[in-house]
Formats: C-alpha cells, sequence, structure tokens
C-alpha cells in the first residue's frame, strides 16, 4: 500500500476495532468472534510496527498499558466534582422531596440510578478524542490518571461525534474481575485487597500503566460536567441517552419516577436485587431530572440540592473489645478508641473504632472485655452502636478518663458547655505533629509525600517544630530519614516549594483556626482578600459576613491575638508562602465585544492551547461550548479544522481564524 492507502487503512481498523470493543464491553454482545478481532487487531499492530508516525493516543493498541509513569500531576476541574449529601430511609427521602417541591412545584421528576461502589472519575474528549482523566481528589484538583483509564476498554478512546465533552463516571472492578485478582495475588502470598473499591482505586494509581491494564477495570459514565445547554440537551435522561448514541457506557438500570413512593419502590427493588449484580453498590442516587430545576436549586459548598445519595443500611457485626486507646487531637481533644479483634464490616477488616467521648463510653456502658456490636457509620467510619450485655462474665474492666495528657502529662480540663476533655499545653508533641499533618493534608496546603510517618518523623528528629519549618527542608535533610530515597526526597521538596502558591483559603484552612472549615476559609479569604486585612478585622467586621457568627468571629479574633500566631505567619511570610486570595475573577470589560457572545473553538490552534484561549475569551465576557448549534455566534477555526467548521459554515455562522481572534482580543 502506499501512504495514503495505508493511513485510510488505519482509519477504517481504528473504526472498525471501536465498534467491535464497544459491542463486547459495554453492550455485552459481541459481533465477531475473538478469532476475528485478534485478526483486526495483528494487523494494526504490524502497520504501526512499521509506521510509527501511524501511531495515535486514540489507537486501540494503546490500551494495552506499558508506559512506566514518574508521578501523577494535579489538574483543576473545570467544574467541581462536588459530593452528595445522603440519605438513611424513608424519613430522608420524605425530606428532600418536600425541599425540592418548596422550591420548583409539583412538576418533578427524578431519575434513580444505581450507585456504583467504585472511583469517580472524569473524562475530557476533544472533537471526539480522549485526551485527559483525572480522579475527583478533593473536588477541585484531582490527579491526571490518563494512561491508566486508557486501559479501560469500555472507555471510547474515539467517540461517534466529534463533539469536545467533558463526562463523568465511575471507575469499578466487576465481582469477577475481584476475585480473580484476590486468588492470584493468594497464590503469590500477597495480601489480599478488601473490596473492589480499594482495588480499583490502587489499580488507577498505579503507576506502571501494564498492571493497570491487568487488573480489567469497567466503568459506567453517569453524567456531562456542567449542563447539558451546549449539547441542546434539557434534562439529565437526554444527557444519558445522548451518552449512549456516543458510546459512552452508561448503567441501563436508571428509571425515571414522578413520586417519592416510586423512587422508594425503586431503591426497595434494587434492596433485594443488589447481590446478583456483576458490580458492588452501596446505594442509590436520585437526581431531579430538568436542568431548569437543578439550575433553581442551586448548591451548597459541597454539594448540589437537587440529588442525594440513598445509603443502604449498615451492615452490623459482633467482636470482642480488648482496650481502649487515647489519643490526642490537633486542637488538643482526648479521644478515646476502641482496639477491637478484627472483623470483617462492609468489605472491609476493622480493628479500630471511634467511641468519641467519656459521656458516650458511660452511656452505652461500654467495658474493656465487652462483645460488642459494630458498624460503619455511612459505610465509612466504624462505630461501637451497643454492648451485648447477656455475653459479660465478669471479667470486663470499667474504664475512666485519666486526668492528665496521655502524651506530655499536663493536666487535663473541660472547657464549659463541652463534653471533650483537652490538653490546653500548646507545646504538646501530639497536638504540634496534629496541626501539621493537618496543615499539609490534601483538602489544606496538599502536598503530597508528607504523610503522617513522615512528618512524625521529622519532629521526631527535630527537623520540623512547627508548619513554617517545612519550608526550610532540603534534599539533604531528607536523605537520611528511613524510606526516603533521592527522587522521594527531590519529590517531596518540589511538592513543599509548590505549596507556596496556593490561594489564600488554603493557608487559613490550615492553619486549624478553631470552628474554621473549609468553606468558612473559602468565605474569609474572598472577603478580607490578604491575610492582613483578616488579622486586623474585628468581630464586628467579621460577623458582618453573613455566614460568619458571633463563636467562629471570637476564634479567629482570639487566634490572630496570639503572639505566636503571628510570629508564625510572619516566619511563612518570609518563606515565601501565598496570603493572597487567587479566586477572584477579574471583571468583564466594560467595553468587550466579546460579552455575551456564544463561541466554539475548532481545530488545531497554533498559538495558544484551546484551555488559554478558553480562558482568555471567557474573561472576556463570552461562553466557549464543545459543538456548534444556532445558538452560535463565532467559530473560530484552527487547522485541519472539520465537523463543526462544516457545520458552522451549513447555518451560516461567523468562522474566524486564529490569527483574526488574536488580533481581536490584543494578545
Amino acid at each position: 500500500m502506499n501512504p495514503e492507502e495505508l493511513k485510510q487503512r488505519v482509519k477504517e481498523l481504528h473504526q472498525q476495532l471501536h465498534d467491535m470493543g464497544y459491542a463486547y464491553y459495554v453492550l455485552d454482545k459481541p459481533i465477531v468472534s475473538d478469532a476475528v478481532y485478534d485478526q483486526y487487531l495483528n494487523e494494526l499492530i504490524s502497520i504501526e510496527e512499521q509506521n510509527p508516525d501511524l501511531i495515535l493516543p486514540d489507537s486501540p493498541t494503546q490500551r494495552v498499558g506499558g508506559k512506566v509513569l514518574e508521578g501523577f500531576q494535579k489538574v483543576t476541574h473545570r467544574y467541581p466534582m462536588l459530593s452528595l449529601a445522603n440519605a438513611f430511609g424513608r424519613d430522608d427521602l420524605d425530606e428532600f422531596d418536600r425541599r425540592i417541591r418548596a422550591v420548583i412545584g409539583d412538576n418533578v421528576e427524578y431519575v434513580c440510578e444505581l450507585k456504583i461502589d467504585g472511583l469517580a472519575i472524569s473524562l475530557q474528549y476533544e472533537d471526539g478524542a480522549f485526551v485527559q482523566g483525572a480522579t475527583r481528589g478533593d473536588g477541585q484538583i484531582g490527579e491526571d490518571i490518563t494512561e491508566n483509564l486508557r486501559t479501560i476498554r469500555s472507555i471510547p478512546l474515539r467517540l461517534k461525534e466529534n463533539v469536545s465533552i467533558e463526562v463523568r463516571g465511575e471507575a469499578y472492578m466487576p465481582k469477577k474481575s475481584f476475585n480473580g485478582l484476590n486468588e492470584a495475588r493468594e497464590a503469590n502470598g500477597e495480601e489480599k485487597f478488601a473490596n473492589p473499591r480499594n482495588a480499583a482505586a490502587g489499580s488507577l494509581r498505579q503507576l506502571d500503566t501494564k498492571l493497570a491494564a491487568q487488573r480489567n477495570l469497567a466503568i459506567f459514565i453517569y453524567g456531562i460536567g456542567g449542563d447539558g445547554e451546549a449539547y441542546q440537551i434539557d434534562s439529565h435522561a437526554e444527557a444519558l441517552d445522548y451518552l449512549d448514541t456516543l458510546h459512552f457506557p452508561t448503567n441501563k438500570e436508571r428509571r425515571t419516577c414522578t413520586t417519592i413512593d416510586e423512587v422508594e419502590a425503586y431503591i426497595q427493588e434494587w434492596t433485594e436485587k443488589r447481590a446478583s449484580l456483576p458490580y458492588e453498590i452501596d446505594g442509590i442516587v436520585i437526581k431531579v431530572n430538568r436542568y431548569m430545576h437543578q439550575q433553581e436549586l442551586g448548591f451548597t459548598a459541597k454539594s448540589p440540592r437537587w440529588a442525594v445519595a440513598y445509603k443502604f443500611p449498615a451492615e452490623e457485626v459482633t467482636t470482642k473489645l480488648r482496650d481502649i486507646e487515647l489519643t490526642v487531637g490537633r486542637t488538643g481533644v482526648i479521644t478515646p478508641t476502641a482496639i477491637l479483634d478484627p472483623v470483617l464490616v462492609a468489605g472491609t477488616t476493622v480493628g479500630r473504632a471511634s467511641l468519641h467521648n467519656e459521656d458516650l463510653i458511660r452511656e452505652k456502658d461500654i467495658r474493656i472485655g465487652d462483645t460488642v456490636i459494630i458498624r460503619k457509620a455511612g459505610d465509612i467510619i466504624p462505630e461501637v452502636v451497643s454492648v451485648l450485655e447477656n455475653e459479660r462474665d465478669g471479667s470486663e474492666a470499667e474504664f475512666h478518663m485519666p486526668t492528665e495528657c496521655p502524651v506530655c502529662e499536663s493536666e487535663l480540663v473541660r472547657v464549659e458547655g463541652e463534653v471533650a476533655l483537652r490538653c490546653v499545653n500548646p507545646q504538646c508533641p501530639a497536638q504540634v505533629t496534629e496541626g501539621i499533618i493537618h496543615f499539609v493534608s490534601r483538602n489544606a496546603m496538599n502536598i503530597d509525600g508528607l504523610g503522617e510517618k513522615v512528618v512524625e518523623q521529622l519532629f521526631r528528629e527535630s527537623l520540623i517544630e512547627d508548619v513554617s519549618d517545612l519550608y526550610s527542608l532540603t534534599k539533604e535533610t531528607l536523605l537520611p530519614l528511613e524510606r526516603m530515597g533521592e527522587k522521594s526526597a527531590e519529590n517531596l521538596v518540589a511538592a513543599i516549594e509548590a505549596s507556596k502558591q496556593n490561594s489564600l483559603e488554603r493557608v487559613l484552612f490550615g492553619l486549624g483556626i478553631r470552628h474554621v472549615g473549609e468553606k468558612a476559609a473559602k468565605i474569609l479569604a474572598s472577603e478580607f482578600e490578604t491575610m492582613d486585612k483578616l488579622m486586623q478585622a474585628d468581630e464586628s467586621q467579621l460577623t458582618a459576613i453573613h455566614e460568619i457568627g458571633e463563636k467562629m468571629a471570637n476564634s479567629i479574633v482570639q487566634f490572630f491575638d496570639n503572639e505566636e500566631v503571628q510570629q508564625l505567619i510572619e516566619r511563612l511570610k518570609n518563606a515565601g508562602v501565598n496570603m493572597t486570595y487567587l479566586g477572584k475573577r477579574q471583571a468583564i470589560p466594560e467595553d468587550s465585544s466579546w460579552a455575551g457572545k456564544t463561541v466554539v473553538l475548532t481545530g488545531k490552534l497554533s498559538q495558544l492551547t484551546r484551555q488559554e484561549a478558553k480562558d482568555k475569551l471567557e474573561a472576556l465576557g463570552a461562553t466557549v461550548t464543545g459543538s456548534v448549534s444556532k445558538k452560535t455566534d463565532l467559530v473560530i477555526a484552527g487547522e485541519e479544522a472539520g465537523s463543526k467548521l462544516d457545520k458552522a459554515n451549513s447555518l451560516g455562522i461567523e468562522v474566524w481564524t486564529e490569527q483574526q481572534m488574536m488580533d481581536e482580543i490584543d494578545v
């Protein structure tokens, strides 16, 4: 074949293999035998081996893995990946329904879907090609796991239409794959995975993509990033149908309901049929169907008001409580923890459970040596439900809280109005290390490589005394630490350096100001914009902010009045840590000719990346969408522009070159 014929043959093979894979892995209805599939695949491999320039990112041959990654880059989600509020029974469902109808009336539809027990991910497509996949992370920032996601055969590398779209889904490990994996691990003397969710998450964070490919993961796509306006879609049910036409794997067990009774019937049906599924589910997701209703209902800081996750009842098991240990938190609170005979609960082995405080121990009459019933609250946190008193034999011992801190031996106090005992020594080693662990955590400064064990080791070796000392660490000071190789030390120093660029709200949350959580930290940062302005604020200025109450305002003022805190912040400033809020968007210029225009980018841009162009246009007031429609005002066409340009011409929509755009935005 000549070069043009080879290129055409590769294109044909791509399409045929994609169609075969879709029928086999998504529809579960093979259209050819394995032998025929292998014949086409081997032909493509042979052509690519002899013509490496014909290997494309969306080639079916690129699923097998083989790359060894150095690490995972951070990805900022264009649309936050929010978590869902939970419902645990009919009363919670009725309350959800009441709130929905109070806002949008009785003309409401709900879409019910199985809640897949896996790992939430985001997939990005440009002109129909899969270009990036990321984990949920903290909802704002995830990790780029594109290469591992390519190995999941139900993820289309090329869509049926050349659309640019972001979709959200749940990657999971089917029960068959999970059982096979654990059998192999047991045969090799390796520790078995506790449940399919952990196995899926671990597989997608493998640096060796060949290992990820061997795990036989799958995925269900459950929605579009943002809303469906760009695709002329009016509801969630329509969006799922549209995703089907693009050859995304969606879960077909979904159902549209018009009453909460119908929702409950769906829940009851799948509670009974749950065990028969070839994958694990841990509940049912209920979403308001119409996008206009979703927009009217809006969001809280953490979750959409138009959706809820019904969680199946928690599994309860019995075990023996062998001891009660005490831990000291970063605020000095002493927390008792039950030490249990290990037992399997909701798919994981549990050996510890929080007892919260002394009052709970007294209320439930929990004694060392008791046989207890435990469960996972919300399928996550182990807790002691009750004691089986009839199992007692007289050897059980009552537990009494100490009067001194178990770490620094300072006197413990109970603050008026609180149930918890506290160590009030600010120099208590446990409090200091817990404070540093919180500062570097994902939702605060997000410093990769600074786990709990590393922080404790740094503190124990007197390499750090507070969070400001982190910014003095070097590769040379880190190398003597246990299990710290040269590459790990370099990566850790780089992560610490990168954290200096975080926005102010992350610093505020990381400082651990009492009563100030993530949401409040962001509100404070956006309101005052700089650390200096916030430090100078009095209680009246703080309580003037709608979301800030007297208790929080008093805590903030007291915190910044502390001379040691002031010195700490000065040291962080001197280390180069950013103390400014970076989240404010620039106001759209009043004379912007782009304001209100709907723009589509297509083809290859040579002077800006697609994202850079999009950001600049949106800063000037334009709305950049992924597909051409009658609502489109302008199409920017780069090199090799395809179907979008054709559609724009057929609709009579104005088309510009990239250079015309550059001239207009004055870049």
